[in-house]
């Protein structure tokens, strides 16, 4: 079986998340790539579940290394990066991969995986929206919803490069659409 690499993007605080979590309860041979940051956790998040949390020093030492498929310096220190090994580790599973990452590094791993990835823009109802999800969360500092809001113009931009644009105004709907393009993909044998 090739390993097939699903990837799912978005501005912060669009519902990507939450969809990628629902997803992955519906019992299917994909598994979630725990993406490597330098920002520590926030809320209730955890070591190894939901990001490997490292320094600064380290992330550039990995970058050094080329430990990383894709990386990206989102704000000053602040690094986020999908490292190679989580693939060889799902997919010696017999797995395909599930990657939650920025627009960038989703047209990173997509222009170097091509047809055996399925790129996946979760779209906000609006800007208006997506900045009140941000307050709502309460993880953020005004500054840093601010400069999400801006980063959030910039994403929108390369929604249509996708293969697949979700819009989550319904929850519901947007993990049923997500998981039906997911599943044909995965069992697409082309």
């Amino acid at each position: 079986m090739k390993t097939k690499i699903v990837i799912f993007s978005a501005p912060s605080g669009a519902g990507k998340t939450t969809i990628v979590q629902k997803i992955l309860q519906k019992g299917i041979n994909l598994e979630f790539s725990i993406s490597a940051c330098s920002r520590l956790p926030r809320g209730l998040e955890v070591h190894g579940v939901d990001y490997y949390f490292i320094t600064t020093e380290e992330f550039r030492k990995k970058i050094e290394e080329n430990a990383f498929i894709e990386w990206e310096q989102v704000y000053e220190n602040s690094f986020y990066g999908s490292l190679k090994s989580e693939i060889e580790r799902i997919g010696a599973k017999g797995n395909h991969v599930l990657f939650d990452v920025d627009v960038k590094g989703a047209m990173s791993i997509k222009k170097q995986y091509g047809n055996l990835a399925l790129t996946v823009f979760v779209m906000p109802p609006s800007l208006e929206v997506l900045e009140q999800r941000l307050r709502n969360r309460a993880t953020d500092s005004e500054a840093s919803i601010s400069k999400r809001i801006a980063k959030a113009k910039e994403e929108l931009k390369a929604a249509p490069d996708f293969d697949v644009i979700i819009l989550n105004d319904n929850l519901d709907q947007a993990v049923e659409k997500a998981w039906n393009e997911v599943n044909n993909f995965l069992n697409n044998n082309s």
